[in-house]
């Protein structure tokens, strides 16, 4: 019995029903599952176990953060790259969040008075303000509603510290501006979601910074502890979580550095590091007046919001790893080293920056170490250098990646509660409510926020979405959009409305995560007894000049060591014997590798341009086509099916015969003629041990735009059925073109017509009575190659990948494994359902599936999970779905001929069998999945082949693979097919 967890990869993406289905009504979390076995899930919370008892953690030290690169780069790939499905803790803490600015408006009303921001976007060339931004300060009943429709439990927003302070100390208190925050409150408390405020999210009154400087001046210690004090006493009691400043590196840096962001401070290079320090000593006072006067009585809790970009090691070398840490310790460490560490600066930022980096003196480091109640950590788009240069990288390379962020720092800071306050992507000023750029960065962060606590340890108590609502983007003003919901900001009421990554937001929060359901578990069964198992390859390796017997030279044999020497000056006379196919040394070697997979069936390509180089079927090249009939042959000696395609078209070359190899190519009336005269002679000389054909693979030529293989097609939006229209008619024009007059109906697509009448008015052929009589039911089995997916969505994002023609957007979900193209196992399955829905009881084989993966990668743990849980997505489709599948073929045998794909890879010219290959051939031995404990399947021994009587079927089989090209090309199909039957007792 196979012991399928000793081997089998970690979890894959699956999913058990095609968007036609349940998947419609399903967010795109909810759609993509895992295939993992429950014994790696439960291995990954015994990891995170034993990493909560690690001692590492009660000795956190300052630089421990470093291990971070080298713990990921040892994680096991791809099983930890897949898609965890799973919960959050309960009592996880779901928010959305808005900063006040931004949103309120109302910027001169009911005596609010100026901020650094009102007077900031009024200078210089800036085209937009934030007057008005969402007006919220007039809509707080609609924001409410828009939260409460959210089903978050947690609401973070800002003070406008103007508005409760024009002039931005206690004696110019404004109670209009305190009464409008009281007023949220209570809505909010009336909704049952708890507040979680910010003091001051970036907007300071005009007054301080034109009075002393801003944070540039000391005094705002004080000013700041003062203010902080106020809002304690009047909110206090209705608030449970404070964030004193948000994200103090875009305050200091470029607040009084760069000046891209009010107030525009800049010349000073070392007056970010005073600002800095001036920072830290309010966001201390604050907390201290906190804890001193009111946490006993309020019970809430205090931090500030950092915020950082990741950085990855160009290399995984030390110094690399010390400039990814150093680069990190200069963002956040600057402000979480004295809050979170030893109550000092960063050991790197001292060491470079030296007399330009203020000193923290004992009374400092003690007053500021421990002020913080949790980790708030902010992540996303407008964060770190992002905001004007790669200064901070020290040459290494940034990526979003908010796992690995969240681990250093629970390493580099003794492994706290972290509260994600902010994270999330954007889109564009012109989109509107459909944003899948935003929803599937949406969807990576919180997935990652999950593989974060199930399998890292890390204590992440709550989530933020950023934002609640479209607004004033600070220095990118109106250009991008941020929000769940959208604001028509030409409307007086600013009309929101919700946007897909807000119907996909709320449906995670209702399931707190991503819920594992009984469909995402792999399947158990196996095959029946004849399924065929097989691999392809694009073409073999032809040496038509006879290895053996070839060599004219005399040796001697020494019979003591049994070296060979050959005699100098003698040749022996040229033989008169006829080549053998066992001459051919390198069929031999071919064939021996196949046989060691395990297969039943070996699937190749002819060269029709090499066989038929002049185009005339009557001065074939006989060694070559001698040299296939003998590798036919000795495949059936091997008890290996031959399965052969006549034509496959390469994107290096188009394999025409000279005379057919112009621009035309398929467009040439000659060229079907040509054609079938070429598979009558294939079938003429190969039939004897060829009973299985595949006319044209993939015939995706230059002039065909849509002619590719049948790759699934996902709606970006699985529960919005706008969406589905989409997938549908890029799978007509795919796939059904060419299926549907031979497999369905005998016309076109109706779909397809009609998109092409309505889109320019074009007409398609039109099939006559006696066309479709023709063309209909000419196959005998349906073959798709099969390697990946993708979504379309209508929503119109990026023009690099929008098809005009089709009026679709093409996308992936950025939790997908890639290598190029994504790996989503589930592809498979719709795929397959896709055929037996829409042509019944058709017979399938699935003849090439594969991935690309790095040719020198022998242990290719990719390609044995991918391997794996493609054909575990197989048997679902066949034994829950009820699909006609007879066989799959794994792509593909060798590097050689098809590089990064093989299960052979080769070192000095010798073939060595990767790892992928003795899983497969494990899967082959126990034809699938069998249940553990069950008897043992049982199959009646296979008849010895013998030339000319092996079959798969009780006719001769023909068929054509991927189903693409043009009206030419079923022309051909159908010669080719008819040609085949009129033959078929010669054959």
């Amino acid at each position: 019995m196979i012991d399928r967890w000793s081997w089998a990869p970690p979890p894959g993406l699956l999913h058990r029903h095609t968007w036609r289905g349940s998947n419609v009504n399903s967010s795109p979390g909810m759609a993509h599952r895992s295939s993992a076995p429950r014994v790696i899930a439960r291995r990954w919370v015994l990891l995170a176990a034993w990493l909560a008892a690690c001692p590492a953690r009660a000795s956190a030290k300052s630089g421990a953060g470093i291990r971070t690169w080298a713990r990921f780069n040892k994680l096991p790939y791809p099983g930890d790259k897949a898609f965890l499905h799973g919960t959050f803790p309960p009592g996880f803490m779901w928010a959305v969040g808005t900063a006040a600015y931004q949103v309120e408006g109302a910027f001169d009303k009911d005596g609010k008075g100026p901020s650094i921001w009102d007077t900031f976007t009024r200078d210089g060339n800036r085209m937009a303000t934030g007057d008005v931004g969402s007006d919220s300060y007039h809509n707080a009943a609609a924001d409410v509603r828009a939260i409460r429709q959210l089903g978050v439990s947690h609401y973070r927003f800002s003070l406008s510290w103007p508005r409760i302070f024009p002039n931005g100390t206690r004696g110019s208190l404004n109670e209009a501006g305190v009464r409008y925050y009281r007023g949220l409150l209570a809505r909010l408390k009336e909704a049952r979601v708890e507040p979680v405020v910010t003091l001051y999210h970036w907007d300071l009154p005009d007054a301080l910074q034109q009075r002393l400087g801003g944070w540039s001046n000391p005094d705002m210690v004080e000013v700041f502890r003062d203010y902080a004090d106020y809002c304690f006493r009047a909110f206090g009691d209705d608030v449970r979580w404070w964030i004193t400043i948000d994200n103090p590196f875009v305050v200091a840096r470029h607040g009084y550095g760069t000046g891209v962001v009010a107030p525009g401070v800049k010349g000073d290079p070392d007056l970010p590091y005073r600002v800095a320090h001036v920072l830290l000593k309010a966001h201390a006072a604050a907390w201290h007046t906190y804890d001193r006067n009111y946490r006993r009585w309020q019970g809430g809790r205090v931090s500030i919001a950092l915020a950082s970009h990741w950085v990855r090691p160009r290399r995984m070398r030390a110094e690399s790893l010390r400039e990814c840490q150093c680069s990190l310790e200069h963002v956040l460490g600057w402000f979480a080293g004295p809050l979170f560490g030893d109550g000092d600066y960063p050991a790197c930022m001292k060491a470079r920056l030296g007399a330009r980096l203020p000193t923290l003196g004992d009374e400092e480091r003690r007053r500021l170490r421990g002020t913080a109640d949790f980790f708030a950590l902010s992540h996303g788009a407008t964060l770190s250098f992002q905001l004007v240069n790669d200064s901070l990288k020290f040459g290494q390379q940034e990526e979003l990646d908010l796992r690995m962020l969240l681990y250093w720092v629970s390493a580099e800071y003794n492994w706290p509660d972290i509260f994600v306050v902010q994270s999330g992507w954007f889109v564009s000023s012109s989109t509107k409510t459909q944003d899948p750029k935003h929803m599937y960065y949406l969807k990576r962060f919180i997935a990652e926020a999950l593989k974060s606590i199930a399998v890292d340890g890390v204590k992440v108590v709550g989530y933020t979405a950023w934002s609640l609502m479209d607004g004033f983007e600070w220095h990118r003003e109106c250009s991008i959009r941020r929000g769940l919901y959208y604001v028509d900001f030409n409307t007086p009421d600013m009309k929101r409305e919700p946007k897909t990554s807000a119907t996909f937001y709320k449906n995670v929060i209702q399931r707190n995560g991503f819920p594992e359901l009984p469909e995402n578990q792999p399947a158990q069964g196996v095959f029946p007894c004849d399924f065929a198992w097989g691999v392809s390859a694009n073409s073999i390796q032809v040496e038509s000049s006879p290895s053996q017997f070839a060599d004219p030279n005399v040796y001697m044999w020494n019979m003591d060591n049994g070296e060979l020497t050959r005699l100098e000056g003698h040749v022996a006379p040229p033989t008169h014997r006829n080549a053998h196919c066992a001459d051919y040394v390198s069929i031999r070697q071919q064939v021996d590798e196949i046989q060691a997979v395990g297969v039943s069936h070996f699937h190749f390509s002819l060269n029709w341009s090499a066989l038929v180089p002049a185009g005339d079927v009557a001065r074939p090249n006989a060694t070559l086509l001698g040299y296939y009939r003998c590798f036919s042959h000795q495949l059936l000696r091997a008890n290996v099916t031959p399965v052969v395609t006549l034509w496959h078209h390469t994107r290096q070359g188009s394999s025409l015969p000279a005379p057919l190899d112009s621009p035309n190519r398929w467009l040439n009336r000659e060229t079907p003629d040509f054609f079938a005269d070429y598979a009558r002679l294939c079938f003429r000389e190969l039939g004897e041990h060829v009973k299985m054909w595949i006319t044209l693979n993939e015939p995706n030529d230059d002039m065909v735009s849509l002619a590719l293989h049948m790759d699934w097609v996902e709606p970006a939006f699985s529960f919005s059925r706008e969406d589905v229209e989409p997938a549908k008619r890029v799978l007509d024009f795919r796939v059904g073109w060419f299926a549907e007059p031979i497999f369905g109906s005998g016309d076109y697509p109706m779909g397809m017509r009609s998109w092409l009448r309505q889109l320019n008015s074009l007409e398609l052929p039109v099939f006559n009575k006696d066309d479709r009589q023709l063309v209909k039911g000419t196959y005998d089995f349906f073959a798709i190659s099969h390697f990946s997916t993708e979504l379309v969505t209508h929503a119109k994002e990026d023009p690099y990948t929008y098809i005009s023609e089709l009026e679709v957007q093409h996308m992936v979900d950025t939790t997908w494994i890639k290598s190029p193209r994504p790996v989503v196992p589930w592809g498979l399955r719709k795929a397959l359902n896709w055929v037996k829905e829409h042509y019944p009881r058709v017979p399938v084989y699935v003849m090439a599936n594969g991935v690309q993966e790095d040719p020198a990668r022998f242990k290719d743990s990719l390609r044995v999970f991918y391997v794996y849980n493609y054909i575990n997505e197989a048997l679902k489709a066949f034994t829950l779905d009820g699909v006609n599948l007879k066989g799959y073929f794994a792509y593909a045998l060798s590097d050689q001929r098809d590089p990064g794909f093989g299960l052979y890879g080769h070192v000095h010219e010798e073939a060595v069998a990767k790892a992928s290959l003795a899983n497969y051939r494990n899967i082959i031995r126990h034809n699938g999945f069998p249940v553990q404990g069950a008897p043992a399947q049982r199959c009646p021994l296979a008849d010895r082949p013998c030339p000319g009587c092996r079959v798969l079927a009780k006719r001769p089989v023909v068929g054509f693979l991927t189903l693409l090209g043009s009206a030419t090309l079923i022309t051909l199909v159908l010669v080719v097919y008819y040609a085949s039957r009129r033959h078929k007792d010669a054959y």
